[in-house]
């Protein structure tokens, strides 16, 4: 048995070893006629050389020699193949110009291509040990911190001193007299304004003038101006511009009033003394890109309190003779405003009016100030009065009137 399978495994192997060698013998003859049309073919082909390869499947370039072989000459002979290829890129120039997109002298302006870095580049590595940081301690050191508290207040002032001087000879054809005046005022104000609805206006006000008189061979000199007023108001924001306010007035003067060769006293310091309280609404004015400012109070509530020391004047400020005190309720309006026509121009007016339904009082100043630098200036000053608790004048009734002009130092801050 197992010499039987022997002899037929040696059969199959001879037969394989057979069907092999025929196997090869085939793929070797197809190699062979393979190579022969190569050969044939490379024979058969047109030779192009490396140049003409590159200008054909480069991107379209400009080529010199194109256009020289193609206008001159004397050029070497060149085959047919790099003509050929020649007349199809002078073809191209020709109809196709925007096809071209560099030329020959912009390649030689770009170089020769670059080697290629063939090997990775290494870096050298410095290998350090690793420290551990030392957190540095912070000393402490005294810091002073200090926070201002927010200044609610704003302090203002104006003064002026001024001069005026009359001459009139014995002889003059109108007849007058010659005379000196002089006259010094300050305005001092402090204003309170959290900007959170609460403001506090307060205003103290100092006015003195004096004047020198010929005619006068009683007194060598008389008072012209006299006032001291305190005004001071508190208020509470109810709109924008409006304010529910409590307004405080008290006024009186500095020395005793004369008239001329005449020795009783018309006025004097606390004769009168008036004091004014009042509630009411106040607007702020601001006007005319605030060229115009002030205020407006309206008080439909008020009580005004007069007290005269000389009982001898009792009766000519309206009180019943050998009273000192007199009181009235009624309504109060004060209007005072800065109009500022230029640098050099303005206009201060103060219009006063109080009325206890029985009587009138009302005070209208005007004060026109021109200034002629930081510190001169001039000063126009008209004061109509209304008072019909006064004695009636038969040529003015109830009305009286001042006015002045005078030329001096000025000083605001």
């Amino acid at each position: 048995m197992n010499k039987r399978i022997f002899a037929t495994a040696i059969a199959a192997l001879g037969l394989l070893s057979m069907t092999a060698q025929t196997s090869i013998s085939q793929y070797v003859d197809s190699l062979r006629a393979y190579r022969h049309y190569l050969d044939t073919a490379k024979t058969a082909r047109p030779t192009l050389s490396a140049y003409n390869r590159y200008q054909l499947f480069a991107p379209t370039t400009f080529f010199h020699s194109v256009s020289n072989q193609k206008l001159s000459m004397s050029l070497p002979a060149m085959s047919a193949e790099d003509q050929e290829v020649n007349a199809t890129l002078m073809n191209l120039y020709l109809n196709n110009p925007d096809l071209v997109e560099s030329t020959e002298t912009g390649l030689h302006d770009a170089g020769a291509v670059k080697e290629q870095i063939m090997s990775p580049i290494r870096h050298e590595v410095k290998y350090v040990e690793k420290t551990v940081s030392v957190p540095q301690e912070v000393e402490d050191a005294p810091v002073d911190v200090v926070v201002e508290k927010p200044n609610f207040w704003t302090i203002k002032g104006d003064y002026y001193l001024q001069f005026l001087q009359n001459y009139v000879s014995g002889n003059w054809y109108k007849g007058g007299e010659s005379n000196y005046a002089m006259v010094a005022s300050g305005v001092l104000e402090a204003n309170y304004n959290n900007k959170q609805k609460v403001k506090w206006d307060n205003k103290l006000e100092a006015k003195l003038g004096f004047q020198t008189s010929r005619a006068d061979s009683i007194h060598s000199l008389k008072s012209s101006e006299d006032l001291l007023r305190l005004t001071s108001k508190f208020g509470l924001q109810a709109t924008k511009h409006w304010y529910y306010t409590l307004n405080v007035l008290a006024y009186t003067q500095f020395m005793r009033g004369y008239k001329n060769n005449d020795i009783f006293t018309y006025s004097d310091f606390m004769s009168p003394f008036n004091l004014n309280i009042s509630i009411g609404m106040n607007y702020d004015v601001s006007w005319f890109d605030k060229k115009l400012t002030g205020s407006i109070q309206l008080s439909p509530l008020a009580y005004n309190f007069r007290y005269v020391d000389r009982l001898s004047l009792s009766k000519t400020f309206g009180l019943d003779e050998g009273h000192h005190t007199l009181s009235n309720f009624g309504s109060m309006t004060t209007i005072d405003l800065t109009w500022k026509f230029s640098d050099n121009i303005s206009w201060k007016t103060r219009l006063y009016g109080f009325t206890a339904y029985d009587r009138a009082e009302i005070e209208w100043e005007n004060t026109f100030t021109f200034k002629f630098n930081k510190y001169i200036s001039s000063n126009l000053f008209l004061y109509p009065r209304f008072d019909d608790a006064t004695s009636r004048d038969d040529k003015h009734g109830y009305w009286q009137f001042k006015e002045y002009a005078s030329l001096g130092f000025n000083y605001t801050f």
